[in-house]
């Protein structure tokens, strides 16, 4: 009877987990995309306004009939991109007026068709690698070209065109210099998840100790290794917000703050480098089970305290009031002096040469984590017990 029962019940019951990890992939979703929304909200602001402008200026003030281009111009120049900046903006803008210029002589001397968009294409093409090394700059010319080919000349005559794409361009331009994105929000977000892969990173490998697993510390490994591309990811935002600050004026009392992310990531990007080699280092320790049970632990409980510690870290890093930064950066300060004064073989119960090996890589990992919260480099060393 209980077997006839549990057949009943399994299908519906099966059917009833379908439902909850649709409902449950759809409230992710649903999250996810609010997020999204709310991020938007402002840059879709600033590009209807762009767009709307550049086509009433291009309509009242010039007398163009139906300036689209002047709307796209400006549309396509001030998008959702991250890196939102003077040189984006111009070189997206300038490609959609060559393109539009190279379309409009094409029209002008070989009339439009299908076969004079195959050429005004390749050529536009090849032109914009000529001149820039941009992709976006080369995509938008070939398709503002084959546009103005493919589609009936205006009333005016074709360089019409090209004067309306000028006008969305330095409406653009003027926005973008005016009412900036704030240079902070990006790199906030990316070092907060640079941190996180950290603490995690440094979490597998404290796992892999207690369990004396291996494996999980070459997880932990290739964790660490994929994080290498936001590293690069946040100094080019960082490069993009410091011209940001510079140029706008609304943010240059940023640009103290944008600095000061940039210091900090050049220490985590040290500490990481170093984290990586003691998950290595780690790998070969624990298959040659060159630790006691007691020094695993001690060490294990080294690298946890550390992953927690970056945590404010992050915490510090990320928050917007400079009160509230400056205490989190000094407690996780506060507590990487206690984890760099345990860093020392004898402390952590080591008693073979290469479990000494793996403390001693990871003294410098600690001093990069507290020059990221600010102490100098000869202040950190000092905290480390002398071996």
């Amino acid at each position: 009877m209980d077997t006839s029962q549990a057949d009943v019940t399994t299908p519906g019951a099966a059917a009833r987990a379908r439902v909850a990890g649709i409902s449950k992939l759809a409230r992710e979703r649903a999250r996810a995309g609010w997020s999204r929304t709310r991020a938007s909200a402002l840059p879709a602001l600033l590009m209807t306004v762009g767009a709307v402008l550049a086509y009433l200026i291009a309509h009242y003030a010039l007398g163009h009939v139906g300036p689209i281009f002047a709307a796209t111009s400006a549309l396509i120049a001030l998008g959702f991109g991250r890196d939102l900046t003077i040189r984006k903006v111009l070189e997206v803008s300038v490609g959609c007026t060559l393109g539009i210029v190279l379309g409009d002589l094409m029209v002008t001397y070989f009339g439009a068709g299908i076969w004079q968009a195959g050429v005004v294409l390749i050529a536009s093409l090849l032109f914009a690698r000529f001149l820039d090394r941009g992709v976006i700059f080369a995509t938008q010319l070939g398709i503002q070209a084959l546009f103005v080919v493919l589609l009936p000349a205006p009333v005016g005559g074709p360089f019409t065109r090209s004067l309306d794409a000028v006008v969305g361009g330095l409406v653009s331009l003027l926005i973008t210099a005016l009412l900036p994105r704030d240079p902070r929000v990006q790199p906030r977000q990316d070092l907060q998840e640079l941190v996180a892969a950290f603490s995690a990173m440094l979490q597998e490998c404290a796992d892999a100790l207690t369990e004396s697993d291996s494996t999980r510390a070459w997880h932990a490994l290739v964790r660490g290794r994929g994080s290498q591309g936001l590293v690069d990811t946040i100094r080019a935002t960082l490069k993009t917000s410091g011209e940001v600050a510079t140029i706008a004026p609304a943010y240059r009392r940023f640009r103290g703050e944008i600095e000061d992310f940039a210091r900090a990531v050049e220490y985590l990007d040290l500490a990481m480098r170093n984290g990586r080699v003691v998950a290595r280092r780690l790998t070969s320790t624990i298959n040659n089970a060159a630790l006691s049970e007691l020094a695993a632990e001690s060490i294990a409980d080294l690298l946890s305290d550390t992953a927690e510690s970056l945590d404010l870290v992050a915490a510090g890093l990320s928050t917007w009031d400079r009160e509230e930064r400056r205490v989190n950066l000094r407690s996780a300060g506060l507590m990487l002096e206690d984890i760099a004064s345990r860093a020392h073989p004898k402390k952590l119960h080591v008693e073979r040469l290469e479990g000494e090996a793996l403390v001693i890589l990871v003294r410098p990992m600690i001093v990069d984590l507290l020059e990221a919260t600010g102490y100098e480099h000869d202040d950190a060393v000092a905290l480390l017990p002398d071996l």
